[in-house]
């Protein structure tokens, strides 16, 4: 383990080393502020780093990591990211980024019991309720499983363009693209799930804020 966690240290010394030789006022340039024009909402599986797969540097991507990258309107913890996003970062792109193989969404095919997340899994399962005529007509496990992903995916997009936050940017004009992305980690590519929202006019219309 000490081997391990000494590793780490030697690794981020080799990497500060690289980007001073790549560029000696790197960090002094980072150290100023941040302006990035991306919000990524992904899943915390270590497989899915944000950065990597769309080869950002640091300062290009703000980032929320929870489990299968849910938009869950009363946790404070992604509404302050999103709220000093867009309004203080003023983000123009907020990314939802789920992946094949999610391990939250398999779960939540399923009536297993693993503890606290439970709690947490069950606001994936209200996805799968949604959609349930056309899931349960896909026979095959795994196709069924990926357009569990895709779906999930789909609904967090709608989530954010719900909230109080995203609304209200809409309103007064600020730019603000919202996508859904499924993240292939079998071949390392993204695929775009073609939905992106700019205004409210897809929302149902009991979630449009009279603002």
């Amino acid at each position: 383990m000490n081997k391990f966690y000494n590793q780490l240290l030697e690794n981020n010394k080799n990497w500060v080393a690289s980007k001073i030789a790549e560029d000696p006022n790197y960090f002094k340039k980072l150290s100023l502020g941040q302006s990035p024009p991306v919000l990524w909402i992904g899943c915390a599986d270590s497989r899915v780093p944000a950065n990597e797969i769309i080869g950002a540097e640091p300062g290009e991507v703000f980032v929320h990591r929870n489990i299968a990258n849910m938009v869950v309107h009363s946790d404070m913890n992604m509404l302050s990211v999103l709220d000093y996003a867009v309004n203080v970062l003023k983000v123009k792109h907020v990314i939802v980024c789920g992946h094949y193989g999610c391990g939250g969404v398999q779960a939540a095919m399923t009536n297993m019991h693993i503890g606290l997340i439970d709690n947490w899994i069950r606001h994936i399962k209200d996805v799968y309720r949604f959609h349930r005529d056309e899931l349960d007509a896909i026979s095959d496990e795994t196709s069924r499983f990926n357009r569990f992903v895709e779906l999930n995916v789909f609904e967090q997009v709608l989530d954010l363009g719900k909230t109080s936050i995203v609304q209200t940017a809409w309103e007064r004009g600020q730019e603000l693209h919202i996508h859904g992305w499924v993240y292939d980690i079998s071949n390392g590519l993204v695929v775009d799930q073609k939905v992106t929202l700019t205004d409210n006019n897809k929302l149902a219309d009991i979630y449009k804020l009279d603002l």
